[in-house]
């Protein structure tokens, strides 16, 4: 297939979809495709929830469809808008359950989606999280099973996995090197060519697509490790009577010492990413001792602060039962929307269990999202005059470096500091 002859499906318009739909869109003819219509009207008014997409380049590559009819970008859900596309892209989101098992029920619909417009020659690429083996032994068959096609001689595969860092404005889409694979050499070259197309960087060609499988659930396993290691640290500072930070400082000093920081750790890769590779190690026979346990410490963390913040409470003579606490943030890290397995409502629900009023209070979050995925509500604005006997700082968005912390701490309230950078003499405590 040659470069200009790509027309390309994104499949699922996510934190992930998007930013690539727009980018191929300026320069291949590219459907944007997502089965929850509010989506797609939203992308039509030129809208953006999760403050991912360059609103200006969607437009851009919209107008090049409506100018030209061969290239550009539209978005729609419905299946059979497809029956046009050669090289579907699929970054719908692959979670875990409650029992932290792999849930790939949106990856398997996505597959049987593409099954029915496949067509002989097509490409379907994956950029979703997943664990090493998983495109070829639970998507193909899928893909095979629907279409009637037979892998690897009527259609073929790539993995390149995302990368995207949300908020992060510096670390885009095109910026970045991207891993790419094929299921055959000729194939991984398309692949390559065709993401090479849009990026500054490169990319980084791996030799098959369980090798980018697994670097991909790598990348934020290790991540994921080291900051585990960082919270038992402080687990282990507390009980010194130490500062964290202090000792982090120290150390840092050290010409190779990783400046890794203790905290809550929520968002879709790096608390869900280690449970696709330790399902994996599992079905083969390996116990993955080190990964499960950084899982567990890390999982840990918003009890440790939710009793913390109980005890200091206590020591400042505070009664626990019906007395307000108020939480600053509720997304997975600042400055920006994304609330994905947010750790700050475990806090909130820890602190619930002992009788405590919580109020969370989040200006980048989304009152709905954090109503229907977490049943908590969140405050509208923070009330000046209410009382409250501990203030936890969960997140540090940029709103809240100039909270009145000052006030609170002088009333007696309690001021718990989970990403230091509050005033450290207004601060009981701090991870």
């Amino acid at each position: 297939m040659q470069q200009n002859e790509h027309i390309i499906a994104v499949i699922g318009l996510g934190y992930v979809g998007l930013p690539l739909a727009i980018e191929f869109g300026k320069k291949y003819r590219v459907i944007g495709f997502d089965i929850y219509r509010p989506r797609v009207e939203e992308l039509e008014r030129g809208e953006d929830h999760t403050l991912e997409a360059d609103l200006e380049g969607m437009q851009q590559a919209r107008t090049l469809f409506a100018t030209t009819g061969s290239k550009g970008l539209t978005f729609t859900s419905d299946p059979a808008e497809l029956e046009q596309v050669n090289t579907y892209i699929v970054t719908v989101p692959t979670p875990i359950d409650r029992f932290n098992m792999p849930d790939l029920t949106p990856l398997l619909s996505a597959s049987e989606i593409i099954g029915k417009t496949l067509r002989k020659g097509d490409i379907v690429i994956y950029e979703s999280t997943v664990y090493p083996g998983c495109t070829e032994e639970d998507c193909v068959p899928i893909l095979e099973r629907v279409s009637g096609l037979s892998y690897n001689e009527d259609f073929f595969c790539g993995y390149s996995p995302e990368r995207i860092n949300p908020g992060d404005k510096v670390n885009t889409l095109t910026k970045i090197k991207k891993i790419t694979s094929g299921s055959t050499p000729e194939v991984a070259d398309t692949v390559d060519k065709l993401y090479n197309s849009i990026l500054l960087n490169g990319t980084h060609r791996a030799p098959n697509i369980k090798v980018a499988e697994t670097a991909k659930a790598v990348e934020n396993s290790q991540r994921d490790v080291n900051i585990s290691f960082m919270n038992e640290l402080a687990l282990i500072c507390d009980r010194v009577g130490i500062d964290t930070n202090d000792v982090i400082e120290a150390a840092g000093t050290k010409w190779n010492f990783r400046m890794y920081r203790p905290g809550l750790v929520g968002g879709h890769c790096i608390s869900v990413d280690p449970y696709y590779l330790a399902h994996k190690a599992k079905a083969l026979g390996y116990e993955p001792h080190v990964i499960l346990s950084g899982r567990a410490v890390n999982n840990s963390i918003a009890k440790f602060i939710a009793d913390k913040v109980l005890k200091l409470m206590i020591q400042k003579d505070h009664k626990i039962k019906d007395s307000n606490v108020l939480l600053l943030g509720v997304t997975f890290k600042e400055n920006c929307p994304d609330c994905r397995n947010t750790k700050v409502v475990d806090i909130a629900s820890e602190l619930e269990e002992f009788g405590c009023k919580v109020d969370i209070y989040d200006p980048w979050a989304s009152k709905a999202v954090i109503r229907h995925e977490y049943g908590k509500e969140l405050l509208d604005k923070i009330d000046p005059d209410k009382q409250y006997s501990a203030i936890i700082a969960c997140v540090s968005h940029n709103q809240f470096k100039e909270f009145d912390f000052k006030k609170y701490h002088d009333k007696g309230a309690v001021i718990f500091d989970v990403k230091n950078f509050v005033d450290r003499s207004l601060v009981d405590g701090r991870l």
